[in-house]
C-alpha cells in the first residue's frame, strides 16, 4: 500500500503541475478573447451609431435631391425669369447632391455589411470564451479533487470511483446549467431588449419627421417583439421551476412537458396515465420532474429515437414510471462504469435521485433494441421504510 501511495502521489503531483500550467494558458486565452470582445463591442457600437447617422443623411440627401431636380426643372423651363448662370448653378447643385447621395448610399451599404460581420465575430468570440470558461471550470473542479488528502484519493480509487465521478459530474452540470441560463438570457431577452431600444430610437426620429404611418407600423412590430421577449422570459422561468408543478400537480406538468418536447425535438412522444394521481411532497414531485427531464434529454442526445413514451401508473403504495424509446439502445453493464469513458452520467444521476427518495430503477436495453426504464417510487412512509431494507435490484 505504501508503494501504491508513493506512486499515486507522484502521478497526482505531475497531473496537478500540468493542469496548473494548462489552466494558466486557458486563463490567458480567455483574457485575450475578452479583450478582443471588448474591442469588437466598442467598434460595433460605433458602427451602429455611424449607420444610424448615415441612414439619416441618406434620407436628407434624397429629399434635397428631389428639391434640386424640381428647381432645375423650373429654371430650365423659364428662360425669361432665369439666366443661363442660374440654370448652370441649379444643374451643378443637383449634380453635387446626386454625387453625395451615391457616396452615402455606398457608405450605408458598407456600414451594414460591417455591422453584420462584427455581430458574427462577437458571437464567435463569445462562444470561444464560453468554451474556455467551461474547460477552466472543469479543471478547477479536478484540481480541487487532486489537491485533497492522498489517503482519501486512494480510497476513492479503490472503493468509490463511480460516486466521486458522479459528484464531479454534478458539479460540472450545475456550472453548465448556470451558463445555459445566462446564455439563454443573453441570446433571448437581452438581445430583444437591445433591439427594442434601437427600434424605439428609429420611431422617435420618424415622429420628428411626422412619418406617422411608418411609426404605426414600427409600433406594431415593437409590440410583437415585446411579446416574443416576454414569452422567452416565461420559458426560462418555467425551466427553472415550473409553476404548474405546485399549482396543478405532477401529471398536468409532465403532460405539458411531453407535448413541448415533441414540438421542439420533432420526436413523437406520448403520455399515458393509469390510476388516480396522488399529490406528493413538493420536493419529491420536483425530483420526479427533473428525472423525466434528464430521461428525455438522454433520448434526444443519445438514442436517435423516433418515438418515446412516458407512462405513469399510480397505486395506493407507489408510483410506477416507465420511459421507453425505440432508439439505438446500449449495453446496460457499461452504465455502471463511468470511468470507462461512456456518456451515461445522466442515467447514473437519475439512479442517485431515485435512491434519494427511496425508490428503485431498472434499466432494460440492448444495442439496436431501444431502451426501457422503469422507476418505482413509494408514496407512503411505511412503504418507503420497507424499501430501505430491500436493496434495489439494479439492472
Amino acid at each position: 500500500m505504501d508503494h501504491l501511495t508513493v506512486d499515486l502521489d507522484k502521478v497526482i503531483s505531475n497531473a496537478i503541475k500540468v493542469m496548473e500550467d494548462s489552466k494558466y494558458q486557458i486563463y490567458e486565452i480567455c483574457e485575450s478573447a475578452r479583450s478582443e470582445l471588448e474591442a469588437l463591442e466598442l467598434e460595433l457600437g460605433q458602427v451602429l451609431e455611424e449607420t444610424v447617422k448615415t441612414i439619416d443623411k441618406v434620407d436628407k440627401l434624397e429629399q434635397d435631391y428631389k428639391r434640386a431636380r424640381i428647381r432645375l426643372t423650373e429654371v430650365s423651363r423659364d428662360f425669361v425669369r432665369y439666366r443661363e448662370e442660374d440654370i448652370k448653378q441649379a444643374y451643378e447643385k443637383a449634380t453635387q447632391i446626386q454625387l453625395d447621395l451615391m457616396i452615402y448610399r455606398e457608405k450605408e451599404t458598407y456600414l451594414r455589411a460591417r455591422r453584420d460581420d462584427l455581430q458574427k465575430r462577437v458571437r464567435n468570440v463569445e462562444q470561444s470564451i464560453e468554451r474556455a470558461e467551461v474547460i477552466g471550470s472543469q479543471m478547477n473542479v479536478v484540481l480541487e479533487y487532486l489537491s485533497g488528502d492522498l489517503n482519501q484519493v486512494t480510497r476513492i480509487v479503490e472503493s468509490a470511483k463511480n460516486r466521486q465521478l458522479l459528484g464531479l459530474k454534478i458539479i460540472l452540470a450545475q456550472e453548465e446549467e448556470r451558463k445555459r441560463i445566462a446564455r439563454e438570457i443573453h441570446d433571448g431577452p437581452a438581445q430583444s431588449l437591445a433591439n427594442i431600444v434601437l427600434r424605439t430610437e428609429i420611431a422617435e426620429r420618424m415622429l420628428i419627421k411626422k412619418q406617422f404611418e411608418m411609426v404605426q407600423d414600427e409600433l406594431v412590430d415593437l409590440k410583437g417583439q415585446v411579446r416574443t421577449g416576454l414569452e422567452e422570459i416565461r420559458k426560462i422561468i418555467f425551466n427553472l421551476r415550473p409553476m404548474a408543478l405546485d399549482d396543478l400537480g405532477l401529471v398536468p406538468t409532465l403532460r405539458k412537458f411531453v407535448q413541448d418536447f415533441e414540438e421542439k425535438s420533432k420526436v413523437h412522444a406520448t403520455f399515458e396515465l393509469t390510476g388516480k394521481e396522488i399529490r406528493l411532497p413538493s420536493a419529491m414531485e420536483a425530483a420526479i420532474y427533473r428525472m423525466m427531464q434528464e430521461a428525455f434529454s438522454n433520448v434526444l442526445k443519445h438514442a436517435n429515437a423516433s418515438h418515446v413514451s412516458l407512462d405513469l401508473n399510480y397505486t395506493p403504495q407507489l408510483i410506477k414510471i416507465t420511459i421507453q424509446d425505440n432508439g439505438t439502445g446500449f449495453q446496460v453493464g457499461a452504465v455502471e462504469k463511468p470511468s470507462s469513458g461512456n456518456s451515461h452520467f445522466g442515467l447514473i444521476g437519475m439512479r442517485e435521485r431515485v435512491e434519494l427518495i427511496q425508490g428503485r430503477m431498472i434499466i432494460d436495453s440492448n444495442p439496436g433494441q431501444g431502451t426501457k426504464i422503469v422507476i418505482e417510487i413509494p408514496t407512503t412512509p411505511d412503504h418507503r421504510k420497507e424499501n430501505e431494507y430491500n436493496e434495489p435490484d439494479h439492472a
